[in-house]
């Protein structure tokens, strides 16, 4: 592991138990106990029906590529080394989206609709990122079923 040469996620109080789920490798969400909802990005107020009853939960890790993009063109120097690269938007099946990169080994396999899994990227010893594996290929004109989330969250 080393100092990550590419701008790092900021942590703050509202994002904390996200990245310390992270670097112990599960994944956990905030949720709220009013709606029971689970939502993406983290914050005090649920976005689906606004209480403060706001909690964390382990997610499974599981979802669907919504939707990708293979990145040709370095947005910083910092990206250089790592083009081509996959970013893939995935509705997880807790209900809520996220971002994240897709495994270099699986980026032929990112297809709208294919299912995907976390695994984690220990980048340095204080920041661990989600990165998607490619589990079972999407069907085509499958769509990543973006209805069952009502609004992303």
């Amino acid at each position: 592991m080393t100092t990550p040469e590419f701008p790092a996620p900021v942590e703050d109080p509202d994002s904390a138990p996200y990245w310390d789920s992270l670097r112990e490798h599960a994944m956990a969400l905030p949720y709220c106990a009013a709606c029971g909802r689970f939502f993406f990005y983290p914050r005090t107020i649920c976005p689906h029906c606004h209480a403060g009853d706001v909690g964390w939960r382990p997610a499974s890790g599981h979802g669907v590529i919504y939707s990708y993009t293979v990145v040709r063109r370095a947005p910083a120097p910092a990206f250089a080394a790592d083009v081509p690269y996959t970013v893939a938007l995935a509705d997880l099946d807790e209900g809520c989206r996220i971002v994240a990169r897709v495994r270099p080994e699986d980026a032929g396999l990112a297809t709208i609709g294919a299912r995907v899994e976390i695994e984690y990227d220990d980048v340095t010893d204080a920041l661990t990122l989600p990165v998607l594996r490619v589990v079972a290929a999407g069907q085509p004109g499958q769509p990543g079923q973006p209805g069952q989330l009502g609004q992303p969250g």
